[in-house]
């Protein structure tokens, strides 16, 4: 676990991708393209047949990998298999798969793993072990009519799937949730595992009906790769993994305090694509939180939801890109950094590694105040070293009994965004404690 530790600590920003299929039916209820299987009680033939028309002819995952790269991302997690059940590899376990169920034919996985191996980026898969909404036995997070459409047999589809642990179509309970797990999961996740070279993330998801025996099946399978990092969501609360994951949303410290974690969010509403949800992330909100989360101690797993051909949307290519431009400058705020060991700032946030025996403290300055001076309250240590972080320019520092107060010159141009201030202090505040 301890080196687990020390490598999630250099991971810090990451990309999800759920690539999926588009589904023609009208959507905007509550839950995402990617639940719409569930909350419209599709049955799952009809379903099925949807992934004749998935066809992700212009999927580039050499472009994918390096556009990850050139924003400052260090892995990127790819969905697998999400809850409907279809794998995006190669399985031999079933047809509902990339390989036999479209016209494209070919395994998504295998070439993106092979970019990221010529990139130097850490690939992981999320895999759907628990929800499985196709295949015979797997389990559904109950779901009433009302999130989908208005639907006349409301009643009477509400009270089949309450007696049915939310199965709506009669195929999904001809096995049990065990023949599932043995003739389904367990061998899928061992594909992916044996078939894609080093693997560095196993992403579970919600752990409806796992128990532990089940869940032991699965993490037995974590031998194959003696080296990679798991979430905590493979089964609660046995099973935490090497990770927590709070989802859209930003935890305190505190709560997060001595743990590693990591945050994923959607760039807008949605984990799939959406055409329709146009309510996009500002670059400055995006790196704002990766800022929030580092000076934490997470990671920032942000989501990136391509078209079913396979592109991606250019607004997500826009905020990857201004991304990186702020990342290419300051990523040494960032990277391999821990939690702030000062008091949470109301103009900005701070992250911290040691050096020689020394604290360098990252201020991202957020809001500067009309004196051109910020507060570090209670911090008293001598400084040896203070500078912005773009261009190297020395400024002015002076304790007081307050603490440190570090002045900004006007004549400096700041960065609307985030302004880094590098302070170099004497000792080893980080381990204080």
């Amino acid at each position: 676990m301890v080196a687990r530790s020390k490598v999630w600590a250099f991971y810090t920003l990451g990309c999800l991708f759920p690539l999926r299929r588009r589904i023609s039916r009208a959507y905007k209820k509550k839950g995402g393209a990617e639940w719409i299987l569930n909350r419209f009680k599709i049955p799952v033939a009809e379903y099925r047949e949807k992934a004749k028309e998935f066809n992700p002819v212009n999927y580039d995952p050499d472009y994918w990998v390096k556009l990850a790269k050139d924003a400052g991302m260090k892995y990127i997690v790819i969905t697998a298999k999400h809850h409907d059940g279809f794998a995006l590899f190669d399985s031999k376990v079933t047809d509902w798969d990339i390989m036999d169920a479209t016209p494209y034919g070919k395994d998504l996985l295998k070439p993106l793993a092979e970019a990221c191996r010529k990139y130097g980026m850490k690939l992981g898969f999320y895999y759907s072990q628990d929800q499985d909404w196709t295949h015979p036995g797997g389990s559904v997070a109950r779901r009433l009519t009302r999130e989908g459409w208005g639907n006349p047999d409301s009643t009477k589809i509400d009270a089949y799937t309450k007696s049915h642990n939310g199965h709506w179509d009669p195929i999904q309970d001809t096995q049990t949730f065990d023949q599932y797990i043995n003739k389904i999961a367990v061998p899928q996740v061992k594909e992916i595992l044996s078939n894609y070279g080093d693997i560095a993330v196993l992403w579970w998801d919600t752990p409806e009906n796992m128990t532990d025996e089940n869940a032991l099946k699965l993490q037995a399978l974590l031998k194959l790769l003696p080296n990679i990092i798991t979430n905590d969501r493979l089964k609660h609360p046995n099973f935490p993994g090497d990770t927590r994951t709070p989802e859209q949303q930003i935890p305190s410290q505190h709560e997060m305090d001595g743990k590693n974690w990591e945050t994923c969010m959607t760039m807008n509403g949605t984990w799939g694509y959406s055409k329709a949800d146009t309510n996009w992330k500002s670059t400055k909100i995006l790196l704002r939180n990766l800022i929030d989360i580092a000076s934490k101690g997470g990671n920032y797993l942000l989501n990136i939801g391509p078209k079913p051909d396979g592109t991606f949307p250019e607004v997500s290519i826009e905020r990857l890109e201004e991304i990186g431009k702020w990342m290419k400058i300051n990523s040494e705020a960032i990277y391999g950094t821990k939690a702030s060991p000062v008091a949470m700032l109301p103009w900005g946030r701070c992250t911290a590694k040691l050096e020689n025996g020394n604290t360098a403290l990252y201020f991202s300055v957020f809001d500067f105040p009309k004196t051109g001076k910020v507060l570090v309250p209670k911090l008293y240590n001598r400084v040896l070293n203070a500078r912005f972080l773009n261009g190297d320019k020395k400024l002015k520092v002076m304790i007081t009994k307050e603490g440190l107060i570090i002045d900004l010159p006007a004549s400096y141009q700041l960065n609307d965004i985030a302004t880094v201030v590098k302070i170099m202090v004497k000792g080893d505040l980080i381990n204080k404690n």
